[in-house]
């Protein structure tokens, strides 16, 4: 079993983490902002979109974090519910004054965390278990996006 261990430093990582984390599933409890550290990190269950061909779907545990935290801001994230499930569709990285800017933790039904970020410093690591999944996530096209 290969583990998959990605660090980011600029917008373009950070895409590519924001890639591989597309539709991982977590809970509201999972989520942590350490502001003495200014680190904010969370666990997820990741679909695994580099499962070989023909492979059943699988989901993996995988660790999130992002240092050089300024402040985080929450809409939509039912932090009073621990167990309250969450899906992160995206993560999105928007530009300050060289090289702060905001990331954007973006979650299915509207919720949405930004973190104020002094520079991109944030790794993405697998923590070991695979298991299998249900179904693979789907995303239909709106008819008016061809």
């Amino acid at each position: 079993m290969e583990l998959l261990k990605l660090a980011a430093l600029d917008a373009d990582d950070l895409a590519v983490i924001s890639a591989h984390l597309q539709d991982a599933v977590l809970r509201a409890g999972d989520l942590a902002y350490l502001p003495r550290e200014r680190r904010f990190a969370l666990v997820a269950r990741r679909f695994d979109w580099t499962a070989p061909d023909g492979a059943p779907p699988r989901r993996r545990l995988t660790g999130l974090h992002f240092d050089r935290v300024m402040a985080v801001r929450c809409r939509g994230i039912p932090r009073e519910t621990p167990d309250a499930a969450m899906e992160l569709l995206a993560i999105t990285f928007e530009p300050g004054e060289a090289p702060s800017g905001t990331a954007t933790l973006v979650f299915a039904g509207g919720g949405a965390i930004r973190l104020e970020l002094e520079c991109i410093e944030a790794g993405m690591r697998d923590l070991g278990p695979v298991w299998g999944a249900e179904s693979r996530p789907v995303h239909p096209i709106p008819l008016d996006a061809a």
